[in-house]
């Protein structure tokens, strides 16, 4: 089974520290990332993804971010968006913004990982993602803070977001989404947290780093595939059948 961190963050003006980060996945035995961009929607150059995939043998996929204000903010930034070969990533503590995201097919993720966003999480949301086949996430950083108080604050959080996502039968994964070079862990401790203090069952907190990623990343192919209508649906040439 393929493991995944699905929210390495870099700085692309930093090389040096993407080949560190890369190099201690590596030595983590992590053999599958996906990688974020630090600034908003920024494109990563062809010959910067080149570097960054010759670094080690790590399956390297790219997660673009946006953190929209306002709905228009939102409409702009997926303006000619829908051909990326990126997984497009709203996040937003404005409701609004994430029903409009939700039913947005260009958008396959609604990040619940900062604290104040997952607050805002409701059964709306999650219902028009589960219709449009896209994906909610949540992160384990929050939980692993210093300050006692803060963490189980945190925890909390955590725990009500996520059992509101099982309840509802919602398609989500879970990414570590560590700052720091040394907080980095293995999706399968990542897993066993999961299980002991979130109460999430020991097969679905695995699809959550690997079943389910593989299908945001097939989601993400079929998106980029003008043949392809809908999930299940695709038009095959003569020649193919």
């Amino acid at each position: 089974m393929s493991y995944f961190e699905s929210r390495l963050r870099v700085n692309t003006s930093n090389f040096k520290e993407i080949e560190q980060k890369l190099h201690f996945c590596k030595l983590l035995g992590i053999q599958n990332v996906i990688i974020e961009l630090e600034n908003n929607g920024e494109k990563m150059r062809s010959d910067l993804k080149r570097r960054v995939e010759e670094i080690t043998n790590i399956n390297v996929k790219y997660r673009t971010n946006i953190n929209p204000k306002n709905l228009e903010s939102l409409i702009k930034k997926l303006k000619g968006i829908g051909q990326s070969s990126n997984i497009i990533v709203v996040e937003s503590a404005d409701k609004k913004i994430q029903i409009q995201a939700a039913k947005d097919s260009r958008v396959d993720i609604i990040s619940f990982s900062e604290q104040a966003i997952l607050k805002t999480i409701f059964p709306g949301v999650i219902s028009l993602t589960k219709q449009n086949q896209s994906f909610i996430e949540f992160s384990l950083a929050p939980i692993m803070v210093k300050n006692k108080s803060l963490q189980s604050k945190n925890l909390r959080n955590l725990y009500r977001g996520v059992q509101l996502a099982n309840n509802l039968n919602a398609n989500y994964i879970i990414s570590g989404n560590f700052d720091e070079l040394y907080s980095l862990r293995h999706p399968r401790a990542l897993i066993s947290v999961c299980h002991t203090l979130l109460g999430i069952s020991l097969l679905r907190a695995k699809n959550c780093f690997s079943k389910n990623v593989v299908s945001l990343l097939n989601r993400v192919q079929m998106r980029q595939d003008k043949n392809f209508i809908e999930s299940g649906v695709k038009l095959i040439n003569r020649g193919e059948i």
